[in-house]
């Protein structure tokens, strides 16, 4: 498996000494390269010795040397620059695009570490490296949870860079589209965002005083005061409802004023929603939030603690709701306000990855050791993941545990991509 091969190469899993070429040329191998994982040779920047003369430049790897003319590498000039090609069996010469010789090694993958990875590969039980977790080091442990976290703000704000982008880096938009996102709270997610979308706060700040004509925006671009969306059993007790009337009445000359399109309602999920969690909810702590004004990207570079956060993001229903879930249908009046744990989930996927990406934008390192620090401020997440790894002796004790923890399996168990995970290299050293 060329996996493995690249592999071994990465980690010198191969004989110091009786290295040599298909043409009998001794080999030293002084640096193996930059491992790439975009296109072009799986190397660079190589540092080997064939028969004495030192070479610099790039290494391919393949299972087969006949592999390199299957990907054309043959007529590829990106490959010109390879020094030498590394091949578990090879089983013909090859050429470059210049048609010159290319050397060739082979190297075998070590029993042990064939029988590990399948050991990896093939385990029932999950995660695989179950077994090795208790005896690794708090160090090792340590450091690749911190190296996680790190990929994992990393991935966060690549997207919201991309989103900022399409913005024409607005980041006041880019907040609210985010914090949109995540008061979807998984399932509604992507509802949320694309409702945001269809939200023009330039013509929303218009009206920021009067928290009822919000919500009438709010609710009307989710079109939930459209007629044709209300379910049949709930027809009647909606269209009978003063509030749903007014509300309706006050969007229509709205949605006139300022062009508005209602999103897709098709678009929004309630199989299996906690009352709580209905979108009615969250649009209606929205509106109120927004009309607070005490949410904003000045406000969150002041934030100093994750207290300041929740101070922030702390908000309610507005009256109506807090005897409704639903129009037209009463219950035990609530304010419904953000619980604790609501508030450290928006903390985690707005503050922190937008602080970060703002402090990268704008190249004020502050912002981004903030964003760490509120990480290890908050306490780690309750969730199936989290519970997995501590099954298997792998505690997370803050955010920033449980994040990274959510990257490893993500991005790591789920693809079986043992051998760019650290714990998967001391699983296979270790069983050596």
């Amino acid at each position: 498996m060329e996996q493995l091969l690249h592999y071994c190469w990465k980690h010198r899993l191969f004989p110091a000494q009786q290295l040599s070429t298909t043409d009998g040329q001794p080999v030293e191998v002084i640096d193996t390269g930059l491992h790439n994982h975009n296109d072009g040779p799986d190397f660079f920047n190589a540092k080997i010795k064939i028969g004495g003369t030192l070479w610099v430049g790039n290494i391919e790897i393949h299972d087969k040397a006949s592999d390199w003319y299957l990907h054309r590498h043959d007529t590829d000039r990106h490959y010109d620059n390879v020094i030498l090609h590394v091949c578990e069996n090879i089983d013909r010469t090859i050429v470059n695009a210049k048609g010159e010789s290319v050397p060739q090694m082979e190297m075998r993958v070590p029993e042990h570490v064939r029988t590990n990875y399948e050991a990896l590969i093939n385990e029932d039980r999950y995660p695989p490296c179950y077994r090795i977790i208790p005896q690794l080091s708090q160090l090792t442990l340590h450091s690749w949870l911190s190296a996680l976290q790190t990929e994992r703000l990393e991935e966060k704000t690549k997207a919201i860079m991309q989103k900022a982008a399409a913005m024409s880096n607005d980041w006041e938009k880019v907040l609210f589209a985010t914090l949109a996102r995540s008061y979807g709270f998984g399932l509604n997610g992507d509802a949320f965002e694309e409702w945001s979308n269809t939200v023009d706060l330039a013509a929303a700040a218009h009206h920021r005083d009067d928290v009822f004509q919000i919500e009438a925006i709010f609710m009307g671009q989710a079109g939930f005061l459209d007629k044709e969306n209300i379910p049949q059993r709930h027809y009647e007790q909606t269209v009978a409802d003063s509030y749903f009337q007014r509300l309706s009445n006050e969007y229509a000359y709205l949605k006139h004023k300022f062009g508005l399109k209602t999103m897709d309602y098709s678009r929004w999920r309630f199989l299996r929603l906690r009352p709580q969690n209905f979108p009615q909810i969250r649009l209606s702590q929205l509106a109120h939030l927004y009309c607070s004004r005490q949410m904003s990207l000045s406000r969150m570079c002041e934030c100093n603690t994750t207290d300041d956060v929740e101070d922030m993001l702390s908000t309610h229903a507005t009256p109506y709701w807090q005897t409704h879930f639903t129009f037209g249908a009463e219950s035990k009046k609530s304010k419904k306000q953000l619980s604790p744990a609501s508030l450290q989930v928006l903390t985690i996927n707005t503050i922190v990855p937008i602080l970060f990406a703002y402090g990268r934008y704008k190249a004020n390192e502050k912002y981004v050791d903030r964003a760490f620090y509120m990480l290890e401020q908050l306490k780690a997440e309750k969730n199936n993941i989290v519970a997995m790894w501590q099954e298997c002796g792998l505690k997370a004790d803050t955010a920033a545990d449980s994040q990274a923890l959510i990257q490893l399996k993500t991005k790591y168990c789920d693809r079986r991509d043992c051998l760019r995970c650290r714990i998967g290299y001391q699983y296979m050293k270790t069983m050596m």
